[in-house]
């Protein structure tokens, strides 16, 4: 162990040499008024500067299989992060607040790419704290804290709360080929107990259209449609009802469909 904690203490002190002209910086920015032009120009060198803990930390996650690129880049998010929220008056190395900054940023990245449904950055930070509250309130009230508590607990509003949990239950879904846990059934998956869309549905929209444009339809064409469709008469039953031909009945059913078909699509 001791082996071990010398080789810490080494490797801390060879990047603090090693970055021992960049660290500076921080204090001569900080001694600038806030619309300096000077800050950004110290900002980006200090990025510069750095970049290579970033690159490091990077290729310690290769192994996960994402592209040594990409982890680069969010590994440099990190970075960008952690230079502006130093504050070097604290008295504490930059490193010692960039590394842990930084990994933890690239650990979101994979934690993120993990989830099914992809949930916003501020629910993923909320939900780390609210797991912490439960856990305490748990112990505290000896049963589960009531979303109220859990509000009051955190200091956030009880709208949060229920955003975090409802984002904890939907970030993995189940899989429509699972079997539902309450199922007695063996092999029946999800899927298979929902219902199918009525064919039926399809219609309702083009009845409902068609109604003001049968009703301006002259009155024969309105009483052969009503007898064809709604009273399901053949052609030669419509004819001897109407006293006209069967091929005049033809011929006015199929000049009349057209008619409300183009009406329709124009509509």
């Amino acid at each position: 162990m001791s082996v071990t904690l010398v080789d810490v203490a080494e490797a801390s002190e060879r990047a603090e040499n090693e970055y021992a002209h960049v660290a500076p910086l921080f204090t001569e920015r900080a001694r600038l008024a806030p619309d300096d032009p000077r800050r950004d120009k110290l900002r980006a060198e200090l990025i510069t500067g750095y970049l290579p803990v970033a690159r490091n930390i990077a290729h310690r996650f290769v192994h996960r299989g994402d592209i040594p690129d990409d982890l680069e880049q969010v590994a440099t998010v990190g970075l960008i992060g952690a230079v502006d929220r130093f504050e070097p008056d604290r008295g504490i190395d930059f490193l010692s607040f960039a590394v842990p900054t930084i990994t933890g940023e690239v650990r979101r990245h994979f934690r993120d790419r993990s989830r099914t449904i992809r949930i916003p950055r501020r629910i993923t930070q909320q939900q780390a704290s609210l797991y912490e509250a439960v856990n305490e309130l748990t112990q505290h009230l000896r049963r589960a804290p009531r979303p109220s508590e859990l509000a009051e607990r955190l200091g956030i509003s009880l709208n949060e709360v229920i955003e975090v949990l409802q984002a904890h239950m939907t970030a993995f879904p189940s899989s429509l080929d699972e079997q539902p846990a309450d199922d007695e059934h063996p092999g029946r998956s999800l899927a298979s107990s929902l219902g199918e869309d009525d064919p039926g549905m399809g219609l309702v929209e083009d009845r409902v259209a068609v109604v003001p444009l049968l009703a301006q339809l002259p009155e024969r064409e309105r009483r052969i449609l009503q007898l064809r469709f709604f009273h399901d008469m053949t052609q030669t039953e419509i004819a001897a009802l109407t006293g006209i031909s069967q091929m005049h009945v033809s011929r006015l059913l199929s000049r009349t469909l057209a008619s409300l078909r183009n009406r329709l699509q124009e509509a």
